[in-house]
Parts: C-alpha cells; sequence; structure tokens
C-alpha cells in the first residue's frame, strides 16, 4: 500500500511537471524555485484533502469493523501530514534556497 501511494505521488508530481513547463520557464532560480513550491503545495492539499475524505467514506462505513476503523484512521493520520507538509513547503523552499545559494 505504502509502495503504490508513494508511486502514484511522484507519477502525480511528475505529470504536473510535465504539463506545466512554466514552472521552469522563469528568468533565475529563485523564480524556478517559487513556482515549484506552488505546484507542490497545492498538489499536497489536493492529495491531503483526497485522503481525508476517503478516510472520512471509510470511518462512515466501518460499521462496527475495528480493522477498517484503523484503516480509516490510518488515511485521516495521512492526510494530516499531507497538510503539515504543505504548510511546511514555504520554510522547506527557504532552506533549498540558502543551501543553493
Amino acid at each position: 500500500m505504502t509502495r503504490k501511494l508513494t508511486l502514484a505521488l511522484a507519477t502525480l508530481t511528475l505529470l504536473a511537471l510535465v504539463a506545466s513547463p512554466a514552472a521552469f520557464a522563469a528568468a533565475s532560480l529563485d523564480q524556478v524555485i517559487s513556482n515549484l513550491r506552488l505546484w507542490i503545495t497545492g498538489l499536497l492539499a489536493t492529495l491531503a484533502t483526497l485522503l481525508l475524505m476517503i478516510g472520512g467514506v471509510r470511518y462512515i462505513l466501518a460499521a462496527g469493523d475495528p480493522g477498517m476503523h484503523e484503516k480509516a484512521k490510518g488515511a485521516i493520520r495521512t492526510a494530516l501530514v499531507g497538510y503539515a507538509l504543505a504548510l511546511l513547503a514555504p520554510v522547506l523552499t527557504s532552506i533549498v534556497k540558502q543551501i543553493a545559494g
């Protein structure tokens, strides 16, 4: 399950970057990093919202099954991690800017 999710996230990120070459068509490295931050933040927020919805539906449909409740809670926790990463994207890009110069 984790491998499938990681592969799906990587594929979606790659497709988003290929579909929007404007992220790389900037004049400076700062602009490229800023454009990528916006794309990645949007992608993370979208995926986190999707996982939150899936977790909520699983929780509602669990009907007392403890195994299904745990799967639903795991999806909701993953969504919260996604939201946290989306909120931390500006901090992470500032670190990358400092490292890259």
